[in-house]
């Protein structure tokens, strides 16, 4: 089940939709965003309950 998620560039700062897998176990992967191309690290955690929590990082951060 993909689910859609507004996250923002940690270096444009400009909010992108991101769509993230909700039924898999936690993850981390890395997806370039949409406006300045730069790598955004992103964690997706899922609850008990099926919510979906993503944190954005630059890759220096992450």
């Amino acid at each position: 089940m993909l689910t859609q998620v507004l996250i923002h560039c940690p270096y444009c700062g400009e909010p992108v939709d991101i769509f993230v897998e909700g039924s898999a176990e936690d993850q981390q992967y890395i997806e370039d965003c949409q406006v300045c191309c730069r790598p955004i690290v992103l964690r997706v955690t899922v609850d008990e309950d099926g919510g979906v929590r993503v944190d954005a990082a630059s890759e220096n951060d992450g």
